[in-house]
């Protein structure tokens, strides 16, 4: 599983807007990997925002 499906699958799991550290904690995946993964989400509208710094995946 790369990083981008097992953050997706992680934030789909938590069930609420979480953060990219909420994401580590959860994962325990690399804090760096986390932001590039959610850099590649944000670019394919995979994710959205619906309040400052905390992501959901997109419906």
């Amino acid at each position: 599983m790369s990083v981008k499906e097992t953050v997706l699958e992680t934030m789909k799991t938590a069930g609420k807007p979480v953060s990219a550290g909420e994401v580590e904690k959860l994962s325990g995946l690399n804090r760096k990997d986390i932001d590039k993964a959610f850099k590649e989400l944000k670019e394919e509208n995979a994710i959205t925002s619906p309040v400052r710094c905390k992501w959901e995946p997109a419906k």
